[in-house]
C-alpha cells in the first residue's frame, strides 16, 4: 500500500526457490548451486547500482546471499577497504565444514572473509561441494573481499564454537545488545565508524532476527535478549547519517511465519527511516 517502491528504482532478482522442491546434491552446504548462481546475479546488479552512482538497498528472503551483495560492492570498488557491520543475532561464520545444519544462510561471512576454518573441521566434502565452495569464496577473483578485522557484530548472541574460534582468532568486534541499551545508539554508532575508520566505504545488513524473539517472530530463527524495535530503528538511523556508508541490506522476513505481518511492518518501517536519513545527508 505503500508509494515507496514508486519513487525509487526497483529490480527484482529471479529467485532459484524451485530448487526447494528438489532434492538436496550437498548435505553440508544445501542448495549451494542455487546459492551460487544467486551470487552471480546479485553480486552484478549491486556491482551495476554503485558504477550507476546509486545507493543500493536490497531487500532479501535468506541471509545467504549477503555474500553476493558485499561482493558486489567489492567488485565495485576493489581498491577500496570495506567496512561490514552485521547486525544479526548469529555470526553467520560457519562453512561446510563445520555447519551443524548444512544451511547456507549460515555462511555468508564465512565467504567474504574467504574463510574455510579447518581448525574446526567436522565434515569431509565430496569434490562438487569443494569446489561450488571455492567459487563463492572467489567470486570475482577477489578473495578476501573483507577483512574480518573490518566485520563489527551487532546483537550477536546465538552462535557455536566453530563461529566462536574465527571470532576470537581474528580478534573480531562484537557489541551485545546490553552494550547497545547502556551507552545508547549514538555512542556505539560513533565507536562502531571509529573502529572501522580505516575503511573508506561501510556496508549494514540488518537481519530481522536481531530484535527480541517477542518481536520478530515473522522469521525463522527468533532468539531471546535482542534488541527492542525502537533499539534497532534508531540504531540504524546513526548508521545511516553516516557518509561512509554505502548500502544497506535488510533480510530474512519470512512471510509463511510472519502470521501477524509485525515483523515485515517493523522492517518496512525502518527501510523507510533508513532512507529518509540517506536522502536528507
Amino acid at each position: 500500500m505503500s508509494n515507496f517502491f514508486v519513487h525509487f528504482p526497483s529490480e527484482e532478482i529471479e529467485t532459484e526457490n524451485k530448487l526447494l522442491f528438489e532434492p538436496i546434491e550437498s548435505p553440508f552446504a544445501k542448495r549451494i548451486k542455487g546459492t551460487l548462481s544467486m551470487y552471480e546475479k546479485i553480486s552484478k546488479s549491486v556491482y551495476e547500482t554503485v558504477k550507476a552512482n546509486w545507493f543500493p538497498v536490497v531487500l532479501s528472503g535468506d541471509h545467504s546471499t549477503a555474500g553476493a551483495t558485499i561482493a558486489g560492492l567489492k567488485l565495485a570498488r576493489p581498491k577500496a577497504k570495506l567496512g561490514v557491520i552485521w547486525i544479526d543475532a548469529h555470526a553467520d561464520l560457519h562453512t561446510p565444514y563445520t555447519t551443524p545444519s548444512g544451511n547456507m544462510h549460515g555462511m555468508p561471512i564465512a565467504t567474504a572473509i574467504a574463510e574455510d576454518n579447518l581448525d574446526c573441521k567436522v565434515h569431509e566434502l565430496d569434490d562438487n561441494t569443494t569446489r561450488l565452495w571455492n567459487q563463492l569464496k572467489n567470486l570475482g577473483k577477489i578473495a578476501p573481499k573483507v577483512l574480518p578485522e573490518d566485520i563489527v557484530f551487532i546483537s550477536l548472541r546465538d552462535y557455536e564454537k566453530e563461529e566462536e574460534h574465527l571470532i576470537k582468532k581474528y580478534g573480531m568486534k562484537v557489541i551485545s545488545t546490553n552494550e547497545v541499551r547502556r551507552k545508547g545508539p549514538e555512542a556505539v554508532a560513533r565507536s562502531v565508524f571509529r573502529y572501522l575508520s580505516d575503511c573508506e566505504h561501510v556496508y549494514v545488513s540488518f537481519d530481522v532476527d536481531s530484535p527480541d524473539a517477542s518481536i520478530s517472530r515473522g522469521t525463522g530463527t527468533p532468539v531471546s535478549n535482542g534488541l527492542r524495535e525502537r533499539e534497532a530503528q534508531d540504531l540504524i538511523s546513526k548508521f545511516m547519517q553516516h557518509r561512509k556508508i554505502c548500502c544497506f541490506e535488510i533480510t530474512e522476513v519470512n512471510p509463511t511465519l510472519d502470521r501477524e505481518n509485525l515483523m515485515a511492518e517493523i522492517a518496512f518501517d525502518i527501510l523507510q527511516r533508513s532512507v529518509n536519513v540517506l536522502l536528507m545527508n
